[in-house]
């Protein structure tokens, strides 16, 4: 028997993890995450995760850091983070947007 389990979150009662990140709907394989209006400032400490990451910008600007390259985040753009690389972000607009991690990025404390 196949899975049909269906999820509805609302992002205003959405759990805020440490890093500012709300958590949206999550399943088995992926989960979804919101960054909401993040402020600029100096990048956080380069890190590696367990987890793939692809994201979306809805608003505001960003520099991806990663594997020694930097990348500019726009309206529009979208990312990949593979598993494992070192990367870190800095915010450089007020920044808003969304991703998707797998296996999913809350379980077994792969966030923090």
């Amino acid at each position: 028997m196949s899975d049909t389990t269906v999820k509805k979150v609302s992002s205003d009662s959405s759990p805020k993890g440490e890093m500012g990140q709300k958590y949206l709907v999550a399943g088995k394989t992926m989960a979804m995450r919101l960054w909401e209006q993040e402020q600029p400032g100096e990048p956080k400490p380069k890190q590696s995760r367990e987890y793939e990451t692809v994201g979306y910008v809805i608003a505001g600007k960003a520099e991806l850091h990663i594997e020694e390259q930097v990348i500019k985040l726009e309206p529009g753009d979208s990312w990949l983070v593979p598993k494992d690389a070192s990367h870190t972000y800095k915010i450089t607009e007020s920044f808003t947007a969304v991703e998707a991690t797998s296996p999913p990025a809350r379980v077994d404390d792969r966030d923090e």
